[in-house]
């Protein structure tokens, strides 16, 4: 798989559906991390999405997804260690629920997010805070951020289709691009 520059790739994932062998590639750091999230469904959940995440990165770069090493900005967006970033990778993830999203690109700081509707939400708001949230994880910025503090020239953001209960998007820094949407078969 080759991502370029001017386009960015969105990977729509059933966590329910792909198995556990993509927890079979987490690092040691991630197991621990697995293991403390309770209950159990979400942290069989969180393992599968970062397995995938692996996967993926790993198919990107012509690597061996378990070689893979991550470093985390100031507010928690991942990233892969400098000497990793081959072709200047790009990339984000937000799963709710059994979907997972991922996003990948060139050169471009991204960001993803998806929200099941679960106490009732209503439809706009779950589209208004998707957008946002996304925004922010493209940003490198923490949740309590303000929306305003968001609104810049050099943002790209665009409603992503999840079906019927959900909501998502994405933003990617540098403007407008071609955007590709996949859906993951493992």
């Amino acid at each position: 798989m080759r991502a370029t520059e001017g386009s960015v790739h969105i990977w729509r994932a059933d966590l329910t559906a792909i198995g556990d062998r993509p927890e079979q590639l987490l690092c040691s750091e991630e197991l621990a991390r697995a293991a403390r999230i309770v209950p159990e469904r979400k942290r069989v959940l969180w393992a599968r999405s970062r397995g995938v995440l692996r996967t993926l990165l790993g198919r990107y770069l012509d690597r061996d997804p378990r070689e893979l090493r991550f470093v985390s900005g100031p507010h928690g967006k991942p990233a892969l260690r400098r000497e990793e970033a081959a072709e200047d990778l790009r990339f984000n993830m937000s799963h709710s629920g059994g979907l997972a999203l991922y996003s990948v690109t060139v050169g471009r700081e991204v960001g993803v997010d998806i929200e099941h509707s679960r106490n009732r939400y209503t439809a706009e708001f779950l589209r208004t805070w998707v957008a946002h949230e996304a925004a922010v994880k493209c940003l490198g910025l923490g949740l309590a951020t303000p929306p305003e503090d968001t609104l810049r020239d050099d943002l790209w953001s665009t409603q992503l289709d999840v079906g019927p209960r959900a909501s998502a998007a994405v933003t990617v820094e540098g403007g407008r691009c071609d955007l590709r949407c996949r859906e993951w078969r493992g």
